[in-house]
């Protein structure tokens, strides 16, 4: 497949390295150019720096965090249209760390297929890892869970596809509304770290 990812960052960085291990085509854009291309560079590969104006890729993955993900959404606008875009972020509010910041009847992922364009789907992926364990793909020799949430079957397939092939786990968690609950679930994780002491090295696993 052809992965645009917008945002250079860690998490973008982590998705690149779990994307281009599966063998997909990879597309940073960022808004710094210098940054894209630097990221595109050390991810080595097939992966290239994108043009903001030009988003090729059939899945996009927004590794920003909430609410620039809507700010990212208002940027491309139409560009999105007919593509798959993936959630990633928590809406977590950093100034207190006491919840988060979208109502309980919603969540960050419901927020952005709001503003996307209409009949565009929405799939939430990669909310409850950590950058730090995204890119290695595991935590103690157990292989990454990441959690899938989406209304579109075809949508969710596509993006179970590019886990599976990153050498992680897919686990399918329903419908998109089932964010609100992974957005939950990675906020007890961050707020647990401090406590633990695990650096942000930790993983949510399900066991059998």
């Amino acid at each position: 497949m052809r992965i645009t990812i917008i945002g250079a960052g860690n998490m973008g960085r982590a998705i690149g390295t779990r994307a281009v291990a599966g063998g997909h085509e990879v597309e940073i854009i960022d808004n710094d150019p210098a940054e894209a291309k630097a990221l595109a560079d050390d991810l080595g590969g097939s992966a290239t720096a994108g043009e903001k104006n030009a988003i090729n890729g059939e899945v996009v993955i927004l590794a920003v965090y909430y609410p620039a993900t809507l700010a990212a959404i208002e940027e491309y606008g139409q560009q999105l249209a007919g593509k798959v875009v993936v959630d990633i972020s928590n809406p977590v509010d950093f100034e207190t760390m006491d919840g988060l910041t979208v109502a309980p009847d919603s969540s960050g992922a419901e927020e952005a297929a709001k503003a996307l364009p209409s009949g565009t789907p929405v799939v939430k992926a990669f909310n409850t890892t950590f950058a730090n364990t995204l890119g290695p793909g595991e935590v103690a020799g157990q292989k990454l869970d990441v959690f899938v949430a989406a209304d579109d079957e075809e949508a969710k397939g596509k993006v179970t596809e590019l886990v599976s092939s990153g050498g992680l786990r897919p686990i399918d968690a329903g419908p998109l509304r089932r964010a609100r609950q992974l957005e939950q679930l990675m906020f007890l994780q961050i707020t647990l770290q401090e406590s633990l002491g695990t650096g942000y090295q930790s993983a949510i696993k399900i066991l059998p």
